[in-house]
């Protein structure tokens, strides 16, 4: 890629979820055209794109088509085959070595502690009970242990606290190749989202503070009740991350932290859950940035002129926020439009910006169920 590629060109985005949806939408809105491949005919994100193609993300041929559609193609999440995008003639600016990092929890892991030096938790490679035993007298407890490939929002964890924990683990070991690492004593989860423009400008997002659920993030708040000195540490190891891998789209980056210690916890290699304030609360979304960076675009400097909150809609919340919508006119609701309600399963989100929209969010939250804000 020599030069932007500008609309009316054509992006591909490989997977079709709520993530590819908002791509979509930033880049629809700025001209570009867009094709999606995703196995799902219903995705979220084929209901706003040009064009559709319905096949498996591992399938090569299907691949192929999409990149002989697209003039450019990007991805939404991890679970993408490596080896078909190695195939692909057009360009990914992303490029398949954030993926092999990501992808790979002992990569991602030893990438960032090496490779970029900064600190992450303690950690040790598990492929089997004895490696599991040898790791947790190391690590010590609390512990978690993880799949390394896949795994998200809870999916592939299973706590270790202490040995009672550990040895109902061993009773029913899990299969694959595994992670353990060490659980920190954090006072704030916190995420910061990068990127990095053509010329090898990076620029980041205010820092979000996070609230999970059932490992699952329940609601954002940006800029993050952080001191001075930490957001800029957080903002100095963005660009040292986003540096060693040569970036191009938007990173994710989630931390623990202390008064004393910043550590990451895992990368997102695009867009990230705890930034969907930024599409109201910021004058640049982080998903128009991922496409300008993946275009080849730069970036003004990214301002927020007022707090802002996000809270995800789980399962049924989505049916009791649209019954609400009517009464909050202060709401930015996010509907995903996916057809089948699952417990826990991300169906949109409420941003809403200001203080007082923010208290009467948490207030609704509070009446719906949501964990105690």
């Amino acid at each position: 890629m020599t030069g932007p590629i500008l609309p009316p060109t054509t992006i591909g985005i490989i997977g079709g979820g709520q993530l590819g949806q908002m791509m979509a939408l930033a880049a629809k809105s700025m001209g570009y055209k867009i094709g999606i491949l995703d196995p799902d005919q219903a995705c979220s994100a084929g209901q706003v794109a040009d064009f559709q193609i319905v096949a498996a993300y591992d399938d090569a041929k299907a691949v192929a088509s999409l990149a002989q559609a697209s003039d450019l193609l990007t991805y939404e999440f991890e679970n993408v085959s490596i080896e078909t995008l190695q195939t692909v003639t057009r360009p990914i600016p992303q490029g398949e070595r954030l993926l092999e990092i990501t992808s790979n929890r002992i990569a991602e892991k030893t990438f960032i502690k090496e490779v970029a030096q900064v600190a992450v938790t303690d950690f040790q490679a598990v492929n089997s009970k004895a490696d599991f035993k040898t790791a947790l007298a190391q690590i010590g407890y609390p512990a978690i242990l993880k799949t390394s490939h896949g795994g998200y929002d809870g999916h592939g964890q299973w706590n270790v606290n202490d040995a009672s924990d550990a040895q109902r683990l061993l009773s029913d070991f899990p299969a694959g190749e595994l992670i353990l690492e060490a659980r920190v004593a954090f006072d704030q989860e916190l995420s910061i989202m990068v990127t990095r423009d053509a010329q090898g400008k990076l620029t980041t997002w205010p820092i979000a503070q996070n609230f999970h659920q059932n490992h699952i993030l329940h609601r954002s708040y940006a800029p993050a009740a952080i001191s001075d000195t930490q957001a800029q540490k957080i903002e100095s190891l963005a660009h040292k991350i986003a540096a060693a891998l040569n970036l191009r789209g938007v990173l994710g980056i989630e931390l623990f932290v202390t008064e004393q210690e910043i550590w990451v916890n895992e990368l997102a290699p695009r867009p990230h859950n705890s930034g969907h304030y930024t599409i109201e609360a910021c004058n640049i979304s982080q998903f128009e940035g991922h496409i300008r960076s993946i275009t080849g675009l730069t970036l003004p400097p990214i301002t927020q002129e007022q707090p802002a909150m996000m809270l995800n809609l789980l399962g049924e919340d989505i049916i009791a926020a649209r019954q609400a919508l009517v009464d909050h006119p202060e709401w930015h609701f996010h509907d995903y439009g996916k057809g089948t309600i699952r417990p826990q399963r991300k169906m949109g989100h409420i941003t809403v910006i200001g203080d007082s929209a923010i208290k009467a969010l948490e207030q609704w939250g509070q009446a719906h169920d949501q964990d105690e804000l």
